[in-house]
């Protein structure tokens, strides 16, 4: 294991993580749609929300243990589903869930993954994760991803609901982005100075959509995969395919992508048990606004209803405290996590995981608190939030 003792920031993984990864793939991930205003404001706006620091308040026994949907958790931080985890390092979707058990946080698998449910099942001794759910035209294949999830020890389904149609996302268009990459000149140039990435992708099979690749019908080479994809999100999602796929399902279900308070209504009145204030990291409406500035309303008005979670710009465990603050029970991370796995693979994740712990306890005690649960708005200074 490398000693990553000196690497004190998420910022500091980034940096890595970007002479590592070849370049459409750490695109792929920093990065937004259209002007990328909606994904710099995900993260700045954070910084405008002040802390009030406390003073001679005793600050022994702290503990950031909570419970997300009722499951124990290190800190109320959960791993983001995101998409070609596996092109950030070889096999990464397996390091990240080895990284989010051995923490004792949960992991949240992509549909869109490059390692398989069944993949994460094997290398982790079953050991409950989530799974995220895209809703497709080819509903024969969803009933059948759904079986294979509960198939392979998912507690909880999250199913994400603001992708209907892709946003514009210029840097992809740009890079041609492909999984695996296309051997063209100018890709060939740039995995040529990643070496240590290349080894990786060379020691495993794993290289591909998992989840689709072989399971999907007519997918018999990368080209058809690529096509079936792009033609397979269905702009026709509606509350009703959510009530199908609760009923199907029958477990935990988590509702991701909520950035408005009438859509969180009718969250809540679904049955879910919990929703994930999102914009998709600013990566589909850009111009809309920040998840943490949509929160806030959110929280109050079906808080109690259902459990509210955001993502979107979280890079330090003061995000974390600042999230919880304004009425978000739990957070999830997927830039802060795939910057870890593309620096280090797991020791990456595992670092990444904590420096945000480390920085939520000691920032918790400054504001005069010694237990995550303790946290409310009368942390932050007024007028700022």
């Amino acid at each position: 294991m490398p000693d990553l003792s000196k690497i004190t920031t998420i910022e500091d993984l980034r940096v890595i993580a970007k002479s590592r990864v070849p370049r459409m793939f750490y695109d792929y991930a920093d990065s937004g749609a259209w002007t990328e205003g909606t994904y710099r404001a995900n993260e700045s706006d954070f910084q405008k929300i002040k802390l009030r620091q406390r003073v001679a308040v005793n600050m022994e026994g702290r503990s950031t243990r909570t419970t997300m949907i009722g499951q124990e958790v290190a800190m109320p931080v959960a791993i983001a589903p995101t998409g070609l985890t596996g092109m950030q390092h070889a096999d990464g979707e397996i390091l990240g869930a080895l990284a989010a058990k051995a923490f004792g946080i949960p992991f949240t698998l992509s549909t869109m993954s490059i390692c398989s449910l069944e993949d994460i099942a094997e290398k982790t001794d079953r050991h409950p994760f989530w799974f995220q759910l895209y809703v497709m035209r080819d509903r024969d294949f969803i009933e059948r991803l759904i079986e294979r999830a509960r198939a392979a020890n998912v507690s909880a389904l999250q199913l994400t609901l603001d992708l209907q149609i892709l946003g514009q996302r210029h840097k992809d268009i740009k890079n041609g982005l492909t999984a695996p990459p296309k051997p063209t000149i100018k890709n060939l140039i740039n995995l040529a100075t990643k070496p240590r990435w290349c080894m990786g992708m060379l020691g495993t099979k794993r290289r591909t959509f998992g989840n689709i690749a072989g399971h999907a019908k007519g997918v018999k080479d990368l080209s058809s995969l690529s096509s079936w994809t792009a033609e397979q999100f269905d702009p026709t999602l509606s509350w009703a395919d959510v009530e199908w796929i609760k009923k199907l399902w029958g477990g935990k279900l988590i509702l991701k992508g909520i950035m408005d308070v009438e859509d969180a209504r009718l969250a809540a009145a679904s049955g879910a048990d919990a929703l994930i204030v999102s914009n998709h990291g600013g990566r589909q409406l850009d111009g809309a606004p920040s998840s943490i500035a949509a929160l806030p309303a959110i929280a109050e008005a079906v808080g109690t209803e259902i459990e509210v979670w955001m993502d979107g710009g979280i890079r330090s465990g003061q995000d974390v405290l600042k999230a919880r603050a304004l009425g978000a029970h739990g957070t999830l991370i997927g830039r802060s996590f795939l910057y870890g796995l593309g620096a280090h693979g797991q020791a990456g994740v595992t670092r990444a995981l904590q420096i945000i712990q480390k920085e939520l306890d000691i920032t918790m005690a400054f504001c005069g608190r010694t237990q995550i649960d303790q946290v409310d708005s009368s942390i932050l200074l007024p007028g700022t939030f």
